[in-house]
């Protein structure tokens, strides 16, 4: 059974419709249902097999729009992933974030968990997987919408002068990002990606702490 993006709020239809142009959130309303409709057709044919006019048809909108608003296929599968990623945290949750260290990378941490870990989520990492070899724009697009993206943001907030200051003097400032993300995924994602095992998720989260216990030993200053 393929897994279908949640959708997007919707906003309230107007009590009565005018004539003339649509309105903003008739507008809003439209690109949503596009980003919704283009995931889950991906999901369900796969990357490759889905064509630009079977999602403007199944969406109700003209193809040259999905080259206007994405510039194609690409643009489109980019807008998905980052749809589905401000559902968990917007693009500077953390970089803004002003609480003490070890509370903002925990949360922060187990909202990414549970971002990557989302059935759709696993899904559409499946598909990335399974079709990038034969389309280089398909792992490119998951790569600038999802990996890059997190780890640009997480390297913003480690480079802050409040929190440089809290971590070790001799680590590679750029290296720090992945070794956090490495630490939240660990292990157990690697197996649950291609063979689903069930856990409770005050085991999820009991693992998720000792792994980040290992991550501020490594990076955090002596107290």
């Amino acid at each position: 059974m393929t897994t279908a993006f949640p959708a997007p709020p919707v906003p309230a239809a107007p009590a009565t419709k005018s004539a003339g142009r649509p309105r903003a959130c008739e507008l809003e309303a439209r690109h949503n249902n596009l980003i919704q409709t283009a995931g889950e057709l991906m999901l369900k044919h796969g990357y490759s097999k889905v064509s630009l006019e079977t999602i403007a048809r199944e969406a109700h909108v003209a193809v040259r729009t999905i080259y206007v608003k994405f510039g194609g296929k690409a643009g489109l599968f980019q807008a998905v992933l980052l749809a589905n990623r401000s559902r968990f945290f917007t693009a500077s949750a953390v970089e803004s974030d002003m609480r003490p260290l070890k509370q903002a990378i925990s949360e922060f941490s187990l909202q990414f968990f549970d971002m990557i870990s989302a059935p759709e989520a696993l899904s559409m990492q499946r598909m990335v997987v399974a079709e990038a070899a034969s389309n280089p724009e398909l792992s490119t697009s998951f790569y600038e919408a999802g990996p890059r993206q997190t780890r640009e943001m997480l390297l913003r907030y480690f480079a802050r002068a409040d929190v440089r200051a809290q971590l070790r003097e001799d680590l590679a400032l750029e290296l720090i990002p992945t070794f956090l993300l490495n630490c939240v995924q660990g292990e157990y994602f690697g197996r649950f990606l291609f063979q689903p095992v069930a856990q409770a998720r005050e085991d999820v989260v009991t693992a998720l702490e000792q792994r980040l216990d290992l991550f501020y030993r490594s990076v955090l200053r002596a107290p």
